[in-house]
């Protein structure tokens, strides 16, 4: 999971995140890696519109977004 974390922040991407917190409570997000530790990372949460920190081994599952652009036919 680290390995994509990085991925991200070197692409500039936005990804989706399934995470569970500490209490168990499972939440999807869309966010945006700004910085990635040993065991946490810093993300903008567009959820929360601020700033957190998340613990890698909470999250569940990472998907780039991808955004299609329309074709002019």
């Amino acid at each position: 999971m680290r390995a994509n974390l990085l991925k991200s922040v070197e692409r500039n991407q936005v990804l989706d995140m399934m995470y569970v917190d500490g209490k168990g409570k499972v939440s999807k997000r869309r966010i945006k890696v700004l910085m990635v530790g040993d065991k946490s990372f810093r993300a903008y949460c567009h959820l929360r519109s601020t700033r957190r920190t998340f613990t890698i081994d909470n999250v569940l599952a990472l998907v780039p977004v991808v955004h299609r652009e329309r074709s002019v036919i």
